[in-house]
């Protein structure tokens, strides 16, 4: 699309192009953690294309749409990389909570109480709860998890592509959708409760924590053990 001076019409090609931003930011939403914005990944898809239209040299002898989608992903990519905020060192300490409720479950043929968990880490009950507050798990898949660091390929790159035409694909989605929905049943009963109102119903930890009876830094606690829970589960899938 051109004016009529011969100028590349940005504003038409943005309007013409927004939809694969959409349909780029939809595919990569449903394999992320909820607390990812689907707006957020439209408006940084938008910068991306806006980017890729400034640099398209179609003497490449490449489609406009192909250049654009890699530059949509990578700045879509490149924003959730930037806003994985945990540090590596809360993040070790979410893993070491994963790492003793997973030989816990092992051993005792049953999901682990609070203070169990505190004795197979070495700390008081309340040094425990601290560490609850402290590493505050909102994720089931921190970007970490997503990184080469462990030598492994990138996550992101290998899972937010399209991948709607691979059944391989598809049955491992499905799996992963069953396997959550197994592990959630099996959390102690007041954990579901917490995931079910902080998930299903949207209500925030202020709010689950006036239901409970119990205070918001509780919630909290509760909360990150059973996302502490729920990854110990997923990684045996």
């Amino acid at each position: 699309m051109y004016t009529a001076k011969g100028h590349l019409n940005l504003d038409a090609m943005l309007r013409q192009y927004s939809p694969l931003v959409r349909r780029l930011a939809h595919q990569m939403i449903a394999k992320l953690p909820a607390n990812v914005e689907i707006d957020d990944l439209i408006q940084v898809g938008m910068i991306g294309l806006s980017d890729a239209l400034g640099r398209f040299d179609a003497a490449q002898g490449v489609q406009f749409e192909t250049f654009a989608t890699q530059r949509i992903r990578g700045a879509m990519l490149d924003e959730l990389r930037g806003a994985d905020w945990m540090s590596r060192g809360t993040r070790k300490q979410q893993r070491d909570i994963e790492s003793a409720v997973h030989r816990l479950e092992q051993k005792l043929g049953r999901a682990p109480v609070e203070s169990e968990i505190a004795k197979e880490m070495g700390f008081t009950l309340l040094e425990y709860q601290e560490m609850l507050g402290k590493v505050r798990g909102t994720q089931l898949i921190y970007l970490e998890d997503m990184s080469g660091d462990d030598g492994d390929s990138d996550y992101l790159d290998r899972h937010v592509t399209d991948e709607g035409n691979d059944p391989l694909s598809l049955l491992q989605d499905h799996r992963m959708r069953h396997a959550l929905v197994d592990a959630i049943k099996n959390l102690p009963e007041r954990e579901q409760f917490v995931m079910s109102m902080y998930y299903e119903q949207d209500m925030n930890l202020k709010e689950i924590a006036a239901v409970l009876g119990v205070t918001e830094s509780r919630v909290c606690q509760l909360h990150s053990q059973s996302i502490a829970r729920l990854r110990a589960k997923l990684r045996t899938w």
